[in-house]
């Protein structure tokens, strides 16, 4: 599930509409498709057509966007088509501006695949290579369905809980909210949430798991609740947005508070990792590259994210305005950067490791334990990222 608001066409629509669009789309994420590109231009220094697949598959983990960026900057200038129906945008995979030989297919989440989660998809689907896993559902899929994350787009997961600070001035971060009693809510089986009231964090009966992705009861509740969102997204969009709110929010990361996630880090599938190991040796780089591409100049790749959001039609409202500050958010707050090193997209083991410790008594207590012996490298890897691939 989304950790965005559903924001609607019309006030009209309300929350049947959305719905409807949910089960109206569901089914189109399903089929393996057969779209091709047809681009066939001289390929560039980067051939990726000896060691790839004709055709690239990401699966991502929501509809397009900005925190997407990276997928869409490898995208060719000509020869990208949007696929209204499946959900899913075509195109020739460039990197700097360069042909590699192959294919990029970017498919939505979230609705467009009845809201299952990555994972599941990316073992009912052999022909998705990359899906957008993040570190804890890694770790609680271990055992059942692993996967090995590759390349970290984003370094600071943007999860965050915001506050009204008019309401709560004497808040200053999560932990706060529990000294004032706050209502929290958030997506039932947040496994972050799980982390947040099992450390004291917060307590077990302020936290409120029915929020459905709309700023409804957010907004009903004139300011005493507080609410889970994204922080490359929520603030702009309730303080400019959101009828009945329009004012600033407050908030913290998640991440801050001890829950080190790498969100939506592009993974595969444990065991096909050997078998892609000669594509992702070249891929990888590519990927770094094309996030630091996005984060200097993401106009064009915003362009396709706005278009295709706009085709597809879910229900999901994503603005040019919502992208630039997305981007805008995404460098000042360093979520997409190098870390404490000069390269973008590794992973830290020990931050891993925190997040297979905190995670591991969660997931035996719900039922679902992680693999026996588990560690960092199982879950991510170093292994293809080029070192020298930074931001500046």
């Amino acid at each position: 599930m989304t950790n965005h608001t559903w924001r609607r066409l019309s006030k009209s629509t309300g929350i049947a509409a959305v719905a409807a669009a949910v089960a109206l789309t569901a089914a189109c994420g399903s089929d393996s498709g057969t779209e091709s590109s047809g681009f066939d231009g001289a390929i560039g220094p980067v051939d990726l057509s000896q060691n790839c697949p004709a055709k690239i598959v990401v699966q991502t983990d929501w509809n397009p966007e900005s925190e997407h960026g990276h997928l869409y900057q490898l995208l060719g200038p000509d020869n990208t088509t949007i696929n209204a129906e499946n959900k899913r945008v075509v195109g020739p995979l460039f990197d700097g501006g360069e042909y590699t030989g192959v294919d990029l297919e970017i498919r939505s989440g979230g609705p467009a695949i009845g809201n299952q989660t990555v994972t599941s998809q990316m073992y009912a689907d052999p022909d998705i290579m990359l899906g957008y896993v993040d570190t804890d559902q890694a770790v609680q899929n271990s055992q059942s369905n692993p996967t090995t994350a590759v390349m970290a787009p984003l370094d600071i997961s943007p999860q965050m809980i915001m506050w009204d600070p008019a309401t709560y001035p004497q808040v200053q971060g999560i932990a706060d909210l529990k000294g004032v009693d706050a209502r929290v809510l958030y997506f039932e089986g947040s496994t972050y949430m799980s982390y947040l009231t099992g450390s004291g964090i917060l307590s077990p009966e302020q936290v409120d798991g029915s929020y459905d992705g709309t700023p409804a009861n957010f907004v009903a509740d004139q300011g005493r609740a507080a609410q889970q969102g994204f922080a490359s997204s929520e603030p702009m969009v309730y303080e400019e947005e959101v009828e009945g709110w329009m004012k600033p929010v407050d908030y913290q990361l998640v991440h801050d508070v001890g829950f080190p996630i790498y969100k939506s880090a592009l993974s595969v599938r444990s065991g096909d990792l050997e078998a892609n190991a000669a594509c992702l040796e070249q891929l990888v780089p590519v990927l770094q590259r094309g996030a630091v591409d996005y984060m200097a100049n993401p106009d064009a790749a915003d362009a396709v994210i706005v278009d295709a959001v706009e085709q597809y039609n879910t229900g999901w409202v994503y603005t040019d305005a919502n992208a630039e500050y997305a981007v805008a958010t995404m460098a000042e707050q360093n979520l997409v950067g190098n870390g404490p090193n000069a390269t973008i997209g590794d992973f830290d083991p020990a931050r891993v490791e925190r997040v297979i410790e905190v995670t591991t008594p969660i997931f035996a207590e719900q039922g679902t334990p992680v693999a026996d012996g588990l560690t960092a490298e199982a879950v991510s890897t170093n292994r293809f990222i080029d070192t020298s691939v930074g931001m500046p």
